[in-house]
This record gives C-alpha cells, structure tokens and sequence, in this order.
C-alpha cells in the first residue's frame, strides 16, 4: 500500500496532509513531522500492518519559488 501526504510549511510549523486519507499531523522541524507522519499512519492502518501488509510513505512538497510581477510603465 502506497500513502502519500502533501508536506508544507504554514506559521512556523511543517504539516502533512494525507491525500485520499484522513490524516493530518504537524511538527515544529520536518524531521519531526516525518516522525510523526510515521506515527500517524501506524495508528491508522493499525490492522493493515497487524495483517502483515507493508505501508510506504511517499511526501510531496509544496516550495514557493518566488513572486513575479509584470513591469509597469514599459
């Protein structure tokens, strides 16, 4: 099985967002909010990993790049 969590940074914090899943943790470094993703996702395929079935984590970041502007008064 295959959970992917969409990973942001919002008010100081770094948040995981499971996509197609009701998951959603935080921490204050983004090794804590790995350690926590991984927490999360034991306790809720608890049966899941009990029935011996392997769970991967796959996080997708959202960076900003910059701000761009049009020139004015060209």
């Amino acid at each position: 099985m295959l959970v992917k969590f969409e990973i942001y940074s919002d008010s100081g914090y770094w948040c995981g967002r499971g996509i197609g899943v009701d998951i959603f943790t935080q921490g204050k470094t983004l090794d804590e909010l790995m350690e926590n993703i991984r927490e999360a996702v034991m306790l809720h395929f608890e049966d899941e990993l009990g029935r011996g079935e392997n769970i991967r984590i796959l996080s997708i970041s959202e960076t900003e790049v910059g701000t761009v502007a049009r020139a004015t008064g060209c």
